[in-house]
């Protein structure tokens, strides 16, 4: 049985509980939270030891999931790394570059599996298109929420944006040539609104739009190649795949239009999204990685590489405001 010990018992620290109470072959151990009013709500309901600092978790359990703010995650991942703990840490990956690059490297000295949290890799809609050859020439993001006081001690590219920064270095793995950005502080100290170009060495843009002060949420990304439109929404599940066509393939629905080059088929197709709880296969994963000895499919180097393209993103919009 694989000993998990959990960093921080708030909002999300709580569903992660709830999670892994339903996985199999791991032995839920206890958990740290300053804060003794959680803490006393948490190690009560959940029937959890609660540990009194975070070294004493650490050196009893064989991996640690740290959901605690992010001016922690250095800190906390330090320490389990430093005492041959596997770490699994929600994103951000750490509160600057430098803690990242730091990170980075203490997992290639360790042999360590270190995972981050970017959950959308495990959206059911998302995971649906995997047996599609995705190779995207234009991306189209909106990533709209309400306001929402938790989550704004970083700006909204490190809290919204980068799980679609991370989606698109996954799809279109190529260098970033070019970045343009503005945004704007509304509600926060750091910016709630942004607009961002990324332009890669292949050629591929992406256009990305991430709001924390919308009156309505939405969670949808769109992708332009060659042969095919591709619709994830990642809210709702669902998706829409448009593409040139051969006669006779087993699609949902399918029509003839006239081009330069003669009739085209075109087929739209809503491909079969299973029913998957995102967070607990994120989680499983983890787990997996560890047990089977793999890499985990969100890397520490993953979470680096999006934390780099968001710190970039917020130079940009630094550089407009002066």
């Amino acid at each position: 049985m694989l000993k998990i010990g959990l960093m921080g018992a708030g909002h999300l620290g709580k569903i992660h509980l709830n999670n892994w109470k339903e996985i199999d072959g791991i032995n839920l151990i206890g958990f740290f939270d300053p804060n003794d009013q959680t803490a006393a709500e948490v190690a009560e309901k959940y029937q959890l030891k609660r540990f009194p600092d975070p070294t004493s978790l650490i050196q009893a359990c064989d991996a640690v999931d740290i959901v605690s703010p992010t001016t922690y995650h250095f800190d906390l991942c330090e320490l389990a790394l430093r005492n041959g703990r596997h770490v699994f840490v929600e994103k951000p990956l750490a509160n600057s570059l430098e803690e990242a690059r730091s990170l980075v490297k203490l997992t290639r000295e360790s042999n360590l599996k270190f995972q981050v949290g970017h959950v959308e890799r495990f959206n059911p809609a998302f995971l649906s298109l995997q047996a599609l050859h995705l190779k995207p020439m234009f991306i189209e993001v909106h990533r709209l929420a309400q306001f929402n006081p938790r989550g704004t001690d970083v700006s909204v590219i490190l809290d919204l944006m980068i799980h679609d920064i991370d989606i698109i270095l996954h799809l279109v793995k190529s260098n970033v040539s070019y970045i343009s950005a503005n945004g704007v502080a509304v509600m926060s100290d750091t910016p709630d609104i942004a607009n961002v170009r990324i332009e890669f060495d292949n050629g591929c843009v992406a256009n990305l739009t991430a709001s924390r002060i919308s009156m309505k949420k939405m969670r949808k990304m769109r992708l332009f190649q060659k042969d095919a439109y591709i619709g994830i929404d990642f809210l709702d599940k669902k998706t829409e795949v448009i593409r040139l066509d051969n006669p006779g393939d087993d699609n949902v629905f399918t029509f003839e239009i006239e081009t330069n080059h003669g009739k085209k088929n075109i087929a739209i197709a809503n491909t079969p999204v299973k029913d998957i709880n995102a967070i607990k296969s994120e989680l499983e994963s983890f787990r997996d990685s560890i047990l089977m000895d793999k890499e985990p499919p969100v890397t520490v180097l993953d979470g680096f590489s999006a934390m780099e393209v968001a710190h970039q993103i917020l130079d940009k919009i630094s550089q407009s405001q002066h």
